[in-house]
């Protein structure tokens, strides 16, 4: 599930990791994938053949290495409370300088992606 890939970055960057494994899923790859492209993880790979397939990322950190890129994460969906929102009330996090995810009818993408694409969906997470 996202909340464990989340939390599991932002535990390792918080021990000064270079990387970390995870098990595979195709929801949590894409997602790696959308923080790639964002910048807040170095890269994003898909290791070993099934059953034991896993995802490799590697964390990014400043200049020093003492700063991670990733602040903070907060989940707006929880199990117990789904959250949907319409294109329109999709608004910026952070005054742009964060990210919110957002699970569409055509997939998962950036809450500014499914603006531009008018598409509603559930709200997963913000990011920044």
């Amino acid at each position: 599930m996202y909340t464990d890939l989340l939390i599991r970055i932002k535990n390792a960057q918080q021990a000064k990791k270079l990387s970390l494994k995870m098990p595979y899923s195709r929801m949590d790859m894409t997602i790696a994938e959308q923080l790639v492209s964002h910048g807040f993880i170095k890269s994003a790979n898909k290791k070993g053949r099934m059953p034991k397939r896993a995802i490799e990322i590697e964390l990014k950190y400043d200049e020093s290495g003492e700063v991670g890129a990733i602040t903070d994460v907060r989940f707006l969906s929880k199990p117990s409370r789904r959250l949907y929102s319409g294109y329109r009330e999709l608004k910026p996090v952070k005054q742009g300088y964060g990210l919110a995810m957002v699970s569409t009818p055509n997939g998962v993408m950036t809450a500014n992606q499914a603006r531009k694409e008018k598409i509603g969906g559930q709200l997963l997470f913000e990011i920044w």
